[in-house]
């Protein structure tokens, strides 16, 4: 009898592959689909859950790309480090110099996918995530160095997503190497690094411990492996300045806390949490915290904003100009009862500022206003840009190629917060405009410092910009939480303020986000 063997390699997408063997006997060979891996298997951080949550934080990432690389330095704070691989090699000593090497792997891999993007923030990019997901489609959002969203090659698309199909094949990994006196030793990741007195790093201090681990894109990342309580201490005066208000610093904590713990799926593709830059919270030397700011995150320990006994998304930003901004006119998401557009100020200033502001008019008398509104001192309370033909091509690039000067601007649509929506830049010729929406507005045109603005034509490809606010507007504006600080406005109130309807204090048990 003959016997037709047929070996079917199966690679799945996220963690783990495995090959399954079968035989026919007499019958013809069943071609079976091979789902090709999306990205690098990269292993799941680990739950954020408990009453002392553990945050993954990457204080570095995309590190040894090639084995050109620049190299890794890690040096003691005081005292000394130690270092340990996944086989058991070990070292010690003040500091680390951490090179890196191709390794040929012995079978090559083909990586396919399909992807979304890029995306101007991962509110975006998760939209469209959701949206795959509800199609039964396993999408990851990524961020190789822009947001993006990747799913399984010819998987099906949602209406109206403009998608790439990418497909590369994989020869070779990048392996750490441990620099001694007697020459490199070759390393296996993840690298499980520890500091007795603290690590050096950008300037700072940092308790650990440490890992050095892969992403999904082929590179590494260093991770602070750092308690939840702890972590607040390199944000809160980061994000606020440790000279706020006591009512300021408590309000920021609780949303610090409550922000981290809604995101901790933000980098699940890459094995972490979150990142330490603007794309997250910044997070950075724990030991300009200073008394104050302990004294917030003890007075509020383990306190959220939640609805429905979840975090909520605590987006937060510098100032609003004088109105809040509803979610939907940030980012590309659902609307909920907490971010919505309202007057940001006293009673005169909400009389004279009814909302909607969605006529030029109405945007224009706001901006030329101050008097009432909570924040004002902010120094991009109010503020002016010019915008010419030359800087809108060069930050459009070659999507600005098929217009015809002199360009045109134009806003289409404005938010009821008098935001803008869209923004069209038109040629004189009858090619299609680019229209920027939402958060590719600033994205794109990275000198406006906001989206709360009107245009005044200055002649040919010539606009003066006239805003307010920095920053997206939606949530808590810092500028506004000091001014009602020093007004004696408690903790408890400034959050209502902003998040109306939600429920300040301690979660019955902590779930991060989906």
């Amino acid at each position: 009898m003959i016997r037709l063997l047929t070996l079917t390699l199966l690679l799945c997408v996220g963690l783990g592959c495995r090959a399954r063997e079968h035989s026919d006997s007499l019958q013809p060979a069943v071609v079976e689909t091979v789902q090709r891996a999306t990205h690098r298997s990269v292993a799941d951080p680990p739950p954020v859950e408990g009453h002392e949550p553990v945050l993954w934080v990457a204080l570095e990432d995309h590190l040894g790309a090639a084995e050109t690389a620049a190299p890794l330095n890690l040096r003691a704070f005081a005292g000394s480090l130690s270092l340990r691989d996944a086989t058991g090699v070990q070292g010690s000593g003040s500091d680390f110099v951490i090179t890196w090497r191709n390794v040929a792997l012995a079978r090559p891999m083909t990586l396919a996918r399909r992807v979304a993007g890029p995306f101007a923030s991962f509110e975006s990019a998760d939209r469209v995530a959701s949206r795959w997901r509800a199609l039964g489609v396993a999408a990851e959002v990524a961020h190789p160095r822009e947001w993006e969203v990747w799913a399984p090659e010819s998987s099906r698309v949602p209406d109206g997503l403009a998608v790439r199909d990418w497909q590369s094949t994989v020869t070779s990994t990048v392996e750490p190497v441990l620099q001694t006196p007697e020459g490199g030793r070759p390393l296996q990741g993840p690298l499980l690094i520890e500091a007795s007195d603290g690590l050096l790093w950008a300037g700072g201090r940092f308790e650990g411990p440490f890992r050095l681990q892969r992403d999904a894109y082929g590179s590494w990342t260093l991770v602070e492996q750092v308690p939840v309580e702890r972590y607040l201490e390199g944000v809160v005066p980061h994000e606020i300045g440790a000279g706020s208000p006591m009512a300021a610093l408590q309000a920021q904590t609780v949303l610090a806390r409550t922000w981290a713990l809604a995101n901790s799926h933000r980098f699940s593709v890459d094995g972490y949490h979150l990142c330490s830059d603007t794309q997250c919270q910044v997070y950075s030397d724990p030991r300009h915290a200073g008394a104050a700011v302990r004294e917030a995150i003890a007075a509020t320990q383990g306190k959220l904003l939640s609805l429905n006994n979840q975090p909520i998304s605590a987006v937060y930003h510098a100032t609003n100009g004088g109105v809040m901004a509803a979610g939907p006119e940030a980012w590309a998401m659902q609307s909920t009862t907490y971010l919505r557009a309202q007057p940001d100020g006293d009673e005169g200033w909400s009389n004279r500022h009814p909302l909607p502001l969605q006529q030029r008019q109405a945007v224009q008398a706001l901006l030329a206003d101050r008097s009432g509104a909570f924040g004002q001192r902010h120094p991009r309370f109010r503020w002016t840009r010019i915008l010419s033909g030359p800087t809108l091509r060069q930050a459009l690039g070659a999507a600005a190629d098929p217009l015809v000067s002199p360009l045109q601007l134009k806003v289409l649509e404005r938010g009821a917060s008098g935001r803008v929506l869209a923004l069209q830049i038109s040629g004189s010729s009858d090619a299609a405009p680019v229209i920027l929406k939402l958060d590719a507005i600033r994205r794109t045109l990275r000198t406006l410092p906001s989206t709360l603005f009107v245009l005044e034509p200055q002649g040919t490809e010539r606009w003066l910009v006239v805003g307010g606010g920095f920053g997206h507007g939606a949530g808590l504006s810092q500028a506004g939480a000091i001014d009602l600080a020093w007004r004696g406005w408690p903790v408890e109130r400034i959050l209502s303020h902003y998040y109306p309807g939600t429920v300040y204090g301690p979660l019955s048990t902590l779930v991060q986000s989906p």
